[in-house]
Parts: structure tokens; C-alpha cells; sequence
């Protein structure tokens, strides 16, 4: 037939009605997009040398066009990775109760800056710094985009033009090249280091004080650890130094934990807590992390340096809208009850809490459900877990997963990225790694499914 065959191509209006009645949740203008791009593809198939394809095969490739097309960018991810609170892939998922609370705002209007008695504008901070307050302690509240905005925010209203005093060894570097001395920078602070890399003493301080000096900023150090030779200042003592000279200490705590993580089975971060009771002025953390919400920034502390962080132009440019504000004050809200209670409801702290027991189990289910083509083989065996985003870089979780052996291992983890949803694993010592960790239990059949489609598709 050749080229003469292209006249028997089908028109866009002759196939969009087999193809709208496939893709309900598609747009007319999208649907005949993927119409149009499926005529193509056949056109160029005959262009090529091959055969028209039937309509039916038209039809088809125009609904996968348009089925792909429609894929939301922000793509679920079932997190086999087995680290926690992974940046890549939105760290902290969120509770069932701040999942929900986001959906109710967002479907429609709500008392976001609103104050109901009077009827006139009111205060966003409302929300969540009673919040904030009585699980901390602390006497004031208010939130930024993330860590990286509070610690700008306290600065720049803090010590812009003076001079704040940090430590060497806390000059820290983040993931995304966040480094404490640019953000000092940008605040138009004047920076003064003092000790060494590895040992900070309280004289360091004492004798770096000048009547330039706006703040003591104490850094958590994150996401790595200096062992061996080593010493730094306790926040109490640091604190007493700033009571003695009138001077206010900032306390960046960045993962910034409510309660004990030892009591979910894992070493303890600084609490939050803990740097209210030890007396920091201003305390600034993550809400994504160890709390667990969205991202966002807490700034906490006494209300006199509060109220002058509130009203500072800054503020406004990195403040939160309303689905943070919803998601953030849920989430918070699961740490007034006890730890089983945060265990069954907060996903990152149920994740915590898993047995390695409990996951080989789940791991040997879901290797019963797959049926492996000839040379792949699945194997359960325990693992070692990390709580991720910077929190204890050092301590490995027991864990417990499963491993898939195949010809292509690297090629297996690309088409499970690729899936709908995605899959994040890891590939170690020839083999591709699942750890359960972090896979929800519900995740488990749809993990299962997806990994026996593309060993099928790869290698059957």
C-alpha cells in the first residue's frame, strides 16, 4: 500500500468519541490533543516504512497519550528507600487528621486572616501559637516557609548591622548548598566565629563579646558528626552568658523534635522543649522534619523578641498560607497525647516504631504475591534504616525489607521511577533493595504489583 495508505487515516473527529468516553477525567481540549498526537504517530509509522496501523491501534496509543499526558507532576512515591524523612521525596508524610484538615481548607474559603467576633481582619499566627505555646512552653509563636526563612526572619530583625557570635564547628552546609554564613550574610548581620572546627569553649564567647554584639546563635549540626577530640557549650551555659551580658541566645534547632525520639526506639534529638526550658530567647526548627507536617519554619520564644520578628518586613515576604497553617496545626495537635497515640496516627513516628519482625513478615508476603520471570529472585533480609533530613547521620535503624536479583537491576529501579506511582529503592551490591521501613502497610499490594509488571515487561 506504501504512502496511499495515509489517506485511510482516520480524522481527529472520527475517533474522539472511543477516546473521550477512556480519559472521563481529561479535558476537551486535552482529549483532542492526544487525539491528534496518536494520527501522528501512525503517520509517521507509514512515513517510516511500516504498515498503517488498524483504528483500534490508533485508538489505543491515543488513550495512552492521553492517560500519560494527564499524570499529575507531583507524582505519589512509595518510599522503599528506607530513609524516613527523604528530601527528595517531600520528607515527612503527613497525618491522616492534617491530610484531611488541608482538604477542608482548600475546598473553599476559610478563617484564615479573619477574626469572627469583629468581623474584621485578624491574625494568622492565631491558629497555631496556642497551640505551639503549650506543647513547647514557649510564650510566643509564629511560622515561616521553612527553617532556612526563620533563621533569615529572627536575624534579620535580631541583629541586622550588629555583630552575632556562632561557633566554627556550627557553621554548617545543608542539603541545596543552605549554608549558615550565607543566610547570616543576606540577614546583614556581621558573623563573628570563634573556637575551632572541633572545640568551642564558654571563654570563646565571653571573649568574643563587644558592644556591637546583637545575639548568641547556637546551630544544630545536623547532617553530619565530629567525634574524637571534641567539646561545645552547653545551650544552658550559653544562656547564662547571655543573661550575665544582656545579651539574647538564638537556638537553630533545624529537625527540631517535641518529644524524646527514644521513646520510639531511636537515639534523642534537642527538643524543642528542651531549649525553651533551658532558657533560649528565640528557638527556630523545621515543621517537616521530626514534627512531621508541612514544610515550614517555627520561630519560638519570649514574646518580646517575638513581637519584634512579627513585625518585621520580612515576615509578610516569607510567610504561610493557609493549607501550611491547616496541615501544621493537625499535625502539632497528635503530640497532646500519649506515644501509642502518636505511633497509630503520625506516619513518620508508626514508621519509627516498626519491629524489623513485623517487616520481614510483610516482606515475605509480598514476595509470595510476585510471580518472577526466569533469572530474577526476591529475597527478605534485614536492612539498615536512617531517619534522613539531618537527623542522627550516624545511627542506623534495624530494618527489614526484601532484595530483587535480575539481569538489569539499575534498569528494574528506572522503570519502577518511572511507574504510576513511583517506586524509590536503592541499589546495593549488585541488587536492587526494598527497605518496608517507610512503605505504608496499605502500599504493600500495589508495591507488589508494580515490581511483577516490570520484571514481566523487562523480562518474561
Amino acid at each position: 500500500m506504501g504512502l496511499e495508505s495515509l489517506r485511510d487515516l482516520p480524522a481527529v473527529h472520527e475517533i474522539l468519541p472511543g477516546i473521550t468516553t477512556k480519559l472521563p477525567g481529561l479535558t476537551p481540549s486535552a482529549v483532542k490533543e492526544a487525539a491528534r498526537k496518536g494520527i501522528l504517530w501512525a503517520r509517521q509509522l507509514v512515513l517510516d516504512g511500516g504498515e498503517l496501523p488498524s483504528i483500534d491501534s490508533v485508538v489505543e496509543k491515543c488513550i495512552h497519550i492521553g492517560e500519560v499526558s494527564a499524570r499529575p507532576v507531583m507524582e505519589r512515591v512509595i518510599n522503599a528507600t528506607g530513609v524516613v524523612l527523604h528530601t527528595a521525596i517531600g520528607r515527612a508524610s503527613l497525618p491522616p487528621a492534617a491530610v484531611e484538615a488541608v482538604s477542608r481548607v482548600a475546598s473553599g474559603y476559610s478563617v484564615l486572616q479573619w477574626n469572627r467576633e469583629t468581623g474584621k481582619r485578624g491574625n494568622r499566627d492565631k491558629h497555631i501559637e496556642g497551640l505551639i505555646t503549650e506543647l513547647t512552653g514557649a510564650e510566643d509563636a509564629t511560622l515561616a516557609n521553612n527553617n532556612a526563612g526563620a533563621t533569615l526572619l529572627v536575624l534579620s530583625a535580631m541583629a541586622a548591622g550588629r555583630e552575632v557570635i556562632v561557633s566554627r564547628g556550627q557553621l554548617v552546609e545543608i542539603g541545596g548548598a543552605f549554608r549558615i554564613p550565607d543566610v547570616m550574610k543576606q540577614s546583614g548581620c556581621i558573623m563573628v566565629e570563634v573556637g575551632c572546627t572541633n572545640r568551642t569553649h564558654l571563654r570563646d564567647y565571653e571573649n568574643a563579646i563587644t558592644d556591637q554584639t546583637a545575639a548568641i546563635l547556637r546551630v544544630h549540626p545536623s547532617n553530619y558528626l565530629i567525634k574524637g577530640f571534641t567539646s561545645e557549650v552547653p545551650l544552658e551555659d550559653l544562656v547564662a552568658l547571655g543573661r550575665e551580658r544582656g545579651i539574647p541566645v538564638i537556638d537553630d534547632l533545624g529537625a527540631g523534635s517535641l518529644v524524646p525520639l527514644s521513646r520510639f526506639g531511636i537515639p534523642s534529638e534537642p527538643t524543642i522543649v528542651h531549649s525553651i526550658e533551658a532558657g533560649a530567647d528565640v528557638v527556630t526548627c523545621s515543621g517537616d522534619k521530626l514534627i512531621g507536617g508541612p514544610q515550614a519554619g517555627l520561630i519560638l520564644g519570649k514574646k518580646e523578641f517575638l513581637q519584634k520578628i512579627k513585625k518585621h518586613p520580612l515576615a509578610r515576604a516569607l510567610r504561610v498560607g493557609k493549607l501550611t497553617i491547616a496541615a501544621i496545626e493537625a499535625s502539632l495537635r497528635v503530640f497532646l497525647e500519649d506515644d501509642e497515640y502518636i505511633a497509630a496516627n503520625h506516619p513518620v513516628y508508626h514508621s519509627f516504631s516498626r519491629k524489623p519482625e513485623e517487616l520481614i513478615e510483610r516482606a515475605e508476603a509480598i514476595i509470595a504475591s510476585v510471580v518472577l520471570p526466569p533469572g530474577c529472585e526476591m529475597k527478605a533480609e534485614r536492612m539498615s534504616s536512617y531517619v534522613g533530613s539531618g537527623s542522627l547521620p550516624d545511627f542506623a535503624i534495624p530494618s527489614a525489607g526484601f532484595s530483587v536479583s535480575c539481569p538489569d537491576p539499575e534498569a528494574l529501579l528506572k522503570v519502577l521511577r518511572l511507574s504510576s506511582p513511583a517506586v524509590a529503592a536503592r541499589l546495593e551490591e549488585g541488587t536492587a533493595k526494598f527497605d518496608l521501613r517507610a512503605v505504608a502497610e496499605k502500599e504493600d499490594a500495589e508495591l507488589a504489583l508494580l515490581i511483577g509488571q516490570r520484571l514481566e515487561e523487562l523480562w518474561a
